[in-house]
């Protein structure tokens, strides 16, 4: 059973292209983690919409281990200052119980 984490990211309007370009950078490197499955970061449509960035993986001990990683560390030094961001967000944790795709 997969395990997904949303972290849901209030990122002020001025901050967008500065919050999108930092993930740009670091595409691929948390691909590198054992038991990562994907990511993908969600851009709101609505300016006072949530960015959400989910994380696929294996299971809830791969995800607890990249968060001790030192890659972990790396990601999240030098972040936006505080006034990019603004109320609510946070982080949900769950485990996928039913999944359907099709391949095109």
């Amino acid at each position: 059973m997969q395990y997904v984490v949303a972290n849901r990211v209030p990122v002020k309007a001025e901050y967008r292209a500065e919050f999108e370009e930092r993930f740009r950078r670091r595409a691929g490197e948390v691909d590198k983690q054992p038991g990562f499955v994907r990511m993908e970061i969600l851009r709101p449509v609505n300016d006072d919409g949530l960015y959400v960035v989910l994380t696929h993986w294996v299971d809830q001990a791969a995800f607890e281990a990249w968060m001790k990683s030192a890659d972990f560390k790396t990601a999240h030094t030098n972040p936006l200052p505080k006034e990019a961001f603004g109320e609510g967000g946070g982080i949900e944790r769950h485990e996928v119980i039913i999944h359907s795709e099709v391949s095109r």
